[in-house]
């Protein structure tokens, strides 16, 4: 029970009076803390540095097949590089691209190809098509919103829910609208709250009857394999499921290792059906001779396989897990009653929710404090947060003294703005 439930006005106002008190104390410190984005520390960083040894020589640049990485050639990935993110993601090498270091580079020349060029199944291409739409489960993942906003795409945002999209919603919404396009779905440990999408809605997705001949999943697996203890958390495979219903070409399927090895100097790849890379590869032929394939080699040659993976990925789990457990053990201190928040099994994000009306006011409090949040009504579309409740909080980058204080102090910036909003009402 919210513990402040129970108190006089007068008490109320004295707990205020005290919170900003100590509030204003960290203010005149000039610290600056920041929980916004959701970056592997240093300490993750150092546990990759044996990768940049890995490649010496001109021996180390040759595959299997001989191809030289150090030239041109092989858009779509060398060998070697397919057969590791097949095993580990479990997607036929057929259906891979292996590109360049960004899965978010991907995406939005995904997004811009179909725009200017349309996609497999549809008549013309989309930006010859009017008003163009996408759905966008909230909150979400704002980078994918600004993909949107970038090429004028309309978003309609749908509600998250712990096993993933509102499928109804999402049903009656693509099943009924032509001018819908496509989905940002991030299945595994979303982006901000960590759900894993339950096997129904994987099911319903690949089920999906949309009025648009043209209509794309876009399924970013940001987070496949990055699980923060040892259970591992199931996600039912998009393309298996699909194939069940001869529906595997609606799937754009996108992860990287920007959160495995070195992001920015990651390897990223792009997964969609046959049917799907006829009509792509001619396109990104144009666009370039191939991709960096010292950078997918220096992969391989480190990891060498789907093992070698998921033993990298205990370490990184290793020092996020103490992070992760003191943001909620502060929450569940400090919190219990006044707000609610997620409790992930991995990824990078615990969704903050706060009372209604209050999300705004946390992240100014939080400013004049020295910690900086994401901004308020960041995973919504257009940063609009209708309730303005939802706060990212990323337990990541900052040294974990830093994050501890952080959180403090973010304790102390809820409390502030739940108690203003009592008093007022």
């Amino acid at each position: 029970m919210n513990r402040y439930e129970n108190m006089t006005v007068d008490e109320l106002r004295s707990e205020l009076s005290c919170i900003h008190s100590k509030l204003s104390e960290f203010s005149a410190k000039g610290l600056n803390l920041d929980l916004t984005r959701g970056k592997p520390g240093n300490d993750q960083l150092a546990i990759s540095e044996e990768m940049l040894g890995v490649i010496s020589s001109s021996e180390d640049c040759v595959c299997e097949n001989g191809t030289d990485c150090r030239n041109y050639g092989v858009l779509d990935g060398i060998p070697e590089a397919k057969r590791l993110f097949s095993e580990l993601l479990e997607i036929p090498e057929r259906f891979l691209i292996v590109e360049g270091n960004s899965s978010l580079n991907i995406m939005f020349d995904t997004v811009a190809r179909a725009m200017l060029f349309g996609v497999y199944g549809g008549k013309k291409p989309w930006g010859q098509q009017g008003e163009i739409k996408f759905l966008c489960p909230s909150p979400g993942y704002d980078r994918h919103f600004a993909i949107c906003e970038a090429m004028g795409i309309k978003m309609i945002p749908v509600d998250m829910t712990p096993d993933g999209p509102d499928m109804d919603a999402v049903e009656r919404l693509v099943s009924s609208d032509s001018s819908i396009k496509g989905i940002w779905c991030v299945p595994k440990f979303s982006n901000p709250e960590g759900y894993t999408y339950s096997d129904e809605t994987v099911e319903r997705f690949a089920r999906l009857k949309p009025a648009a001949d043209d209509f794309r999943i876009f399924w970013d697996n940001a987070y496949a394999v990055h699980e923060i203890y040892d259970e591992k958390v199931e996600l039912l495979d998009i393309f298996k499921t699909c194939e069940k219903y001869g529906t595997e070409d609606s799937v754009f399927y996108f992860a990287s290792t920007s959160k495995i090895s070195f992001p920015g100097s990651g390897v990223a790849i792009m997964a969609a059906s046959e049917n799907n890379l006829i009509q792509i590869k001619p396109i990104l032929s144009a666009q370039t001779i191939g991709f960096d394939k010292i950078n997918q080699m220096r992969h391989v040659k480190y990891f060498k396989d789907a093992a070698g993976v998921h033993a990298h990925m205990k370490r990184h789990a290793d020092i996020i897990r103490p992070r992760f457990e003191a943001v909620i053990g502060a929450f569940r201190r400090e919190l219990q009653g006044i707000a609610t928040w997620t409790e992930p099994k991995g990824g990078y994000f615990v969704n903050l929710t706060v009372p209604d009306g209050c999300a705004k006011r946390v992240f100014r409090l939080a400013a004049d404090s020295g910690v900086t949040l994401t901004k308020a009504g960041a995973s919504f579309p257009y940063g609009n947060d209708p309730c303005d409740r939802h706060l990212r909080i990323a337990p990541t980058y900052p040294s974990f003294e830093d994050l501890v204080a952080a959180v403090d102090i973010l304790c102390l910036c809820v409390k502030a703005a739940a108690l203003e909003k009592m008093l007022a009402d």
